[in-house]
């Protein structure tokens, strides 16, 4: 059987962060650019090396990335909003990085374009900003100089290009009447122009995403698809058309007929869509199964990927080729540095090279024989069946607990209006209240002593006493800058999610098993194995001792289920609901005890919450019923004075407002600044019933906002919110920020609120409108 081994991308931040690093030493001028590209280039040549060396036929070239490969695209077509300037030229590091964090090294500063989740992803990208005047040029070289440096290598390559209409659907007008579609007569030129160029470097295959394929896509989409790629047919290279994440569906004939060489589907995520591609895939095209998973860490079963490929070659006559589902992205690079994973837990894992091991096991399966490949084969058996049977995976109470859960576990003893005027009688803040959204700045002292601890350098007692300082420290600050709800700065915490799975039973944790979210930011996802319970207390300890020094209310913070379940990796052999549910009732003591001990406000942040919804609109109202339901499950155990937060962040949200609503939380705050409170709009529109706190602040971005600033950020809200119902907040956590930055910052915010309060006359007109004194 003639087979072909190729990968969709592969983890580019470095095993070590290296280019993580690089980074953030560029950006405070420690190194210069040719430095930092010096370690780049020194990373891609190791992945494409260790690509090589695992047998695959092609390697992916423009898969790295400097920030983002959305925005990589928008630099390659010379798309960026006016306010960048450079209107003609090549496309410089420095332009790159204002449009991706509002600063460049030279120290000029923008407004940073908005930041959004990729499909359903924890990766977030830099949102394509579009209207009318809109112009398209070929204006970034980089691909093309990447493609060359591997070609000097001696490497096959298939450079990654995102497609033109992924790339649009993608991207956002500020004109809600503007055609993204019109767009196309000035992309497409630009499009057969790289396509050209590549052919010109040797270049035979060009990977050419196109994950949109796997939406729900209007009739006018449809039809674009054909008039773009009848276009490209004429560029002179072989296009891979590659989709991801999800199934064809009804876009399954669409994407069979056009006219490229060869098409990827993803097994992982629809295992059973082969057969409809096949019936309808004409035998002279490249069929890419995507059978390796690209999104999880599970080892995986090669008997079953054995099986799928006999049966595709019963009734598909055409050339195969195998890679994994998506990109590699998604997954940490290497499962040996991890020496301190249980030795039952680690045989079922597979990082990024190890997925290419089974891919090459695969392949040689297929094209050898098997038996050249038995030992592999039994090994991958043993893992699975092993990890089938673990004692592990079950606990009897916790499933007993999960069962036996009433509707009234999961409402609140009073409905939210009563409750918000019960809170705002017993807590008495003022109009506007001023508050963060929950950590503080990390900084070099809080990490080396977490590493001193973690090493056995320090005793506990000695590392306890240090977290405290941070938190005094961090009480004080909010105390200077006037601030009316104070959080303890979670100096504790190395991670909203991987503090939490430290401390749960059923989930492990990983020393290097970094994965990019965005730019310079790695997060080490934990990994859900077993059922999930809460052996004692988390947070207690510390939220009780910031609330010791001030009678100012501090808020105690959580990340909720749904957050914790979508920013895992998650076991795949029972449903994600039940999963959620063990997390919601771990957390449901949490709150428990927080309210025992006398906090009176907890926020249980559900960042992820759209991260993990459906791509297909027939399955998101399911899974909005049960996350929305592991929330409420997680709080309503909290008494009717206490105000119940939750935060959203950096996703899009407006199709799923009353989902937002039905988690019952008395506040939310939301990430506004960067999406220009768009989401702000749509709230008021939906008339959410709860208080809102939309981030006036970009804690992504190194510009500080001025006083001026967020009180015309403030106004905008209130033209649609009544005051009563309004926070101030930044927009997310302040964790990667330094103290130099967030004490003026807060500050001004606080400040802000102050002259705000002093003109409280100011009416808001919208439909939101509530009556002076109201909730």
């Amino acid at each position: 059987m003639s087979i072909k081994l190729h990968n969709l991308g592969f983890p580019r931040i470095g095993a070590r962060r290296e280019l993580k690093f690089a980074l953030e030493r560029y950006w405070r001028g420690e190194i210069d650019l040719e430095q930092l590209e010096t370690i780049a280039s020194g990373l891609r040549k190791l992945h494409w090396r260790l690509q090589a060396d695992a047998g695959l036929d092609y390697l992916p070239v423009g898969d790295s990335s400097f920030y983002d490969h959305v925005l990589d695209t928008s630099v390659l077509l010379g798309a960026f909003p006016e306010r960048f300037g450079q209107s003609s030229g090549q496309v410089d590091m420095d332009l790159y990085f204002r449009m991706a964090r509002g600063r460049s090294a030279d120290g000029k500063s923008a407004r940073a374009c908005e930041m959004t989740k990729w499909f359903n992803t924890n990766y977030h990208y830099i949102v394509p900003e579009l209207d009318s005047g809109l112009s398209f040029r070929a204006a970034c070289d980089r691909l093309f100089h990447w493609v060359d440096e591997a070609h000097a290598l001696g490497h096959k390559v298939k450079p990654v290009v995102l497609g033109p209409l992924t790339w649009l659907w993608l991207g956002k007008s500020a004109d809600r009447d503007f055609d993204r579609l019109d767009l196309l007569d000035g992309m497409i030129p630009v499009y057969q122009r790289i396509l050209t160029r590549l052919a010109g470097l040797g270049v035979e295959w060009v990977q050419i995403d196109e994950p949109a394929l796997v939406l729900d896509l209007p009739i006018a989409w449809q039809n674009a698809y054909e008039r773009v790629y009848h276009a490209l047919q004429r560029s002179p290279v072989k296009l891979l058309l590659t989709t991801y994440f999800g199934a064809l569906g009804d876009n399954v004939s669409l994407a069979c007929r056009l006219p490229v060489a060869g098409i990827h589907i993803d097994l992982a995520c629809a295992p059973d869509q082969w057969l409809p591609v096949v019936d309808r895939l004409a035998r002279y095209k490249i069929l890419s199964l995507g059978l390796i998973d690209g999104r999880n860490i599970w080892r995986s079963d090669l008997a079953v990927k054995l099986d799928v490929v006999r049966s595709v070659r019963s009734r598909y006559q055409g050339e195969l080729w195998l890679a994994p589902s998506c990109s590699l992205l998604h997954v940490p690079m290497d499962l040996e540095p991890e020496t301190s994973l249980a030795a039952e837990i680690r045989p079922w894992l597979a990082f990024a090279r190890q997925k290419l091991g089974e891919l090459q096991i695969l392949g040689r399966a297929l094209t050898e024989g098997e038996e050249v490949v038995g030992p592999e084969l039994a090994a991958s058996a043993l893992a699975v069946q092993q990890r089938r049977i673990s004692e592990r995976l079950n606990d009897k109470a916790v499933k007993t607990r999960v069962e036996t859960i009433a509707a009234e576990d999961l409402h609140r003893a009073t409905p939210r209006e009563q409750r918000l005027r019960l809170q705002t009688e017993s807590l008495g803040l003022p109009l506007y209240p001023v508050t963060t959204i929950g950590s503080f700045p990390q900084t070099d002292a809080i990490r080396e002593a977490r590493r001193k601890y973690r090493q056995g350098m320090i005793k506990k007692s000695r590392y306890k006493q240090l977290m405290k300082e941070a938190i005094a420290h961090a009480i004080q600050v909010q105390k200077r800058c006037g601030l009316d709800v104070f959080v303890h700065g979670e100096p504790e915490r190395n991670d909203m999610v991987e503090y939490f799975a430290e401390q749960l039973q059923g989930v492990t944790t990983t020393q290097n098993g970094w994965v990019q979210s965005y730019g310079s930011r790695c997060v080490k996802p934990p990994i859900v194995f077993g059922d999930v319970a809460r052996p004692r207390a988390m947070t207690l300890e510390w939220i009780e001792y910031a609330q010791s020094l001030t009678d100012r209310p501090v808020k105690a913070m959580l990340t909720g289920p749904v957050t914790l379940l979508n920013w895992a990796f998650v076991r795949d052999d029972q449903p994600r609901r039940t999963t959620a549910l063990q997390l919601a009732l771990a957390l449901r003591d949490e709150v428990a005890d927080l309210a025992a001990s006398g906090i009176r406000i907890i926020q249980v942040d559900e960042a992820a919450l759209a991260e993990g919804l459906p791509l297909r609109k027939p399955e998101q109202e399911g899974y909005l019923n049960w996350a929305t339901e592991a929330f409420r499950l997680a709080t309503a155990v909290a008494g009717d004075q206490i105000q119940i937060h939750t935060h959203m962040c950096y996703s899009e949200f407006n199709g799923i407002l009353q989902a937002l609503a039905a988690m019952d939380a008395d506040v939310m705050t939301l990430e506004s600044c960067r999406s220009d409170m768009a989401l702000v709009d749509a709230l008021a529109q939906c008339e959410y019933p709860g208080q809102i706190g939309p981030g006036v602040y970009d804690i992504h971005s190194p510009n500080l906002p001025d006083v001026e600033s967020i009180i015309g950020r403030v106004e905008k809200i209130l033209e649609w919110i009544a005051p009563e119902k309004v926070w101030i907040n930044p927009d997310c956590g302040l964790k990667t920020r330094q103290w130099t930055e967030v004490e003026p910052a807060l500050q001004n915010l606080a400040e802000a609120a102050r002259r705000l309060r002093l003109s409280s006359g100011a009416v808001a007109v919208g439909p939101y409108r509530v009556s002076a004194g109201g909730p």
